[in-house]
């Protein structure tokens, strides 16, 4: 993952390389200037990645919070990977039992792969509790957390999923959810580089 977030190029590495692949003509002072600020005119849906949060991409996903999203800790290991498959995801949750919905901390495959099928262990005879990753070492983001800091903050701790809390469980994104957002907004800006260019904006 490490390597995923040095790939992520700031708006002015990306402004730089387009201005020596179009550095015939005039227009080139244009982009230099552009360069210094990055505040050339854009659509709506591009808000520059120093402005996109964590809710845009929970809102991308169009995915609201419910049981699917989380398990309890007194449940069979093999019931959370059952969940996790049925909704094509690839962590959970833990909640505490009771009615209060207090985090106990996550399961993910890869605690799965490493305390079950690496230990031989009984998926149905193990309790998600005994496996999963404590409250104490759990990452945790809010919704209005930018979403190049919780980039780093994924690739710093070598994880690939991270509960979006704001006092309660709002969502999930994964590290896929996260450089889709980085690649989408990259490649709009270089798509409104290259029509500046060429002379569609006035």
């Amino acid at each position: 993952m490490q390597g995923i977030a040095r790939a992520v190029r700031s708006c002015h590495e990306i402004l730089k390389a387009a201005a020596l692949e179009h550095s015939r003509g005039r227009r080139i002072a244009w982009v230099e200037r552009l360069g210094s600020s990055c505040k050339w005119v854009t659509t709506p849906a591009l808000k520059g990645l120093e402005n996109v949060t964590v809710e845009d991409v929970l809102m991308k996903k169009s995915e609201e919070t419910g049981p699917w999203l989380w398990c309890h800790t007194n449940d069979t290991v093999i019931d959370a990977i059952k969940n996790m498959a049925k909704n094509n995801i690839g962590s959970l949750v833990v909640l505490k039992p009771g009615e209060q919905q207090y985090i106990a901390g996550i399961i993910t495959e890869r605690d799965y792969v490493r305390k079950i099928v690496a230990q031989d262990r009984s998926p149905m005879y193990t309790r998600v509790g005994e496996i999963m990753t404590n409250e104490n070492k759990l990452i945790t983001v809010t919704s209005d957390t930018n979403i190049l800091q919780a980039m780093q903050l994924m690739t710093e701790n070598q994880i690939r999923h991270v509960p979006v809390i704001d006092g309660k469980l709002v969502g999930m994104i994964s590290i896929k959810d996260v450089v889709r957002a980085v690649v989408e907004q990259q490649s709009g800006e270089l798509k409104q580089l290259n029509e500046y260019i060429r002379g569609n904006y006035y």
